[in-house]
């Protein structure tokens, strides 16, 4: 990723290079305007390269532009993001199987199609399953992309618009003059700005409090694993087993989704990322999802870290004050989102309303009535990552 010299001024900062920070930046790139991101490490380094790639969030008020744009986005950013369409339910607990036929009961009366498979039909749609899989749903709405191909799709076409990125550059501070954001502090030097987008995942609380924005994350650590390469599936999509992931397009099987461990981070993120048990926990479960291919090998993992919200939503707000700063955390289901995100931020920052959807019930007003103790509330207790 080329960098040019340190700017000293933007029209918009961008701090964070995940995947919706660089989709805003992209969205803003496109509407013409001069755009920097920062980020502490490389583009993508945390759960946005890392992730199950799905894009399917029929829970979410973005849904709707989620779905209209993701067939476009190897079109839109010029680059490919191996975007698959479908996306498959499987379930070996009747109970479970019963809810995700309810889940498509409620796509199918949103106006999405949705078909139950009984356990025939999933074996022959899913065929690294057996008879031990009850039976499903197919998705013929949603699919799931490569988060490493569409994280580096979305910082190449913002650089070919005109924007840039300046990695291994942390924010680690944020300037106010006015009642408005002027600068963010870098080790490099200052960079002024007209307005600021703060998507900096965990570390997006401690950047903001200074500056009187309240903003409750819990960092935790995620854990996906990759095996090796099974026979590709014709829908390479597959959910189930308290699993969320992929087939690769090499027949590799991506796949993560476990109780989280709560941790500290200190502003370059946890200070250490070892490997923990949940690994061998969801090697069982996939085997028990793809009992066909319980014979494959564990071929690699990633521990990093996600930020979670009090409720599990998104926030996607302007607050009135600073006036100029628009804040962003997706709470685990950022990548699949991020067509959407991204053009609800680029709206937030130029128009101060999303022009698609009412995001009102992900604005920060949900939480002005936090309690202080809410972490230890929730047993979510915070250790300092060894």
């Amino acid at each position: 990723m080329s960098e040019r010299d340190m700017p000293r001024h933007a029209s918009v900062v961008v701090i964070g290079a995940g995947v919706t920070g660089l989709s805003a930046a992209w969205w803003l790139a496109r509407a013409g305007v001069d755009v920097v991101v920062l980020d502490k490490g490389v583009v993508g380094w945390e759960a946005s390269g890392r992730n199950g790639g799905g894009a399917s969030h029929y829970q979410s008020p973005l849904f709707a532009e989620e779905q209209r744009l993701w067939p476009q986005m190897d079109e839109l950013l010029g680059y490919p993001t191996e975007y698959r369409r479908e996306r498959i339910i499987i379930q070996r607990d009747p109970v479970l199987l019963d809810h995700y036929r309810a889940v498509g009961r409620m796509c199918s009366a949103m106006g999405y199609q949705v078909e139950d498979l009984d356990s025939t039909q999933a074996q022959a749609m899913v065929p690294l399953t057996d008879h031990s899989c009850l039976g499903g749903i197919h998705l013929r709405f949603g699919g799931h992309a490569n988060p490493q191909r569409t994280v580096q799709a979305y910082a190449w076409a913002l650089q070919d618009l005109g924007g840039q990125i300046l990695q291994h550059c942390p924010a680690l501070s944020i300037k106010t003059r006015g009642g408005r954001a002027s600068a963010v502090v870098t080790p490099r030097g200052t960079i002024a700005c007209d307005a600021l987008v703060v998507a900096a995942g965990p570390q997006a609380e401690a950047l903001l409090a200074p500056i009187g924005i309240r903003f409750p994350l819990a960092a935790a650590r995620a854990e996906m694993i990759v095996t090796e390469p099974a026979p590709l599936m014709a829908i390479g999509g597959v959910d189930g087993n308290g699993l969320y992931g992929r087939q690769t397009l090499r027949g590799n099987l991506a796949f993560g989704g476990g109780p989280h461990e709560w941790l500290a981070t200190d502003p370059a993120g946890p200070l250490a990322r070892p490997t923990s048990p949940l690994v061998r926990n969801l090697a069982r479960r996939v085997a028990e999802l793809f009992p066909r291919a319980a014979g494959l090998g564990v071929i690699r993992s990633w521990a990093g870290i996600v930020e979670n919200t009090p409720d599990g939503r998104p926030i996607l707000d302007r607050p009135a004050d600073p006036g100029n700063v628009t804040v962003a955390t997706m709470s685990g289901v950022g990548f699949g989102l991020s067509p959407a995100s991204g053009h609800a931020i680029r709206d937030l920052v130029l128009d101060g309303v999303c022009s698609f959807a009412d995001i009102s019930k992900l604005g920060l007003a949900r939480f002005a009535t936090l309690e202080p103790d809410w972490r230890e509330r929730r047993g979510w207790a915070l250790e300092r990552a060894a």
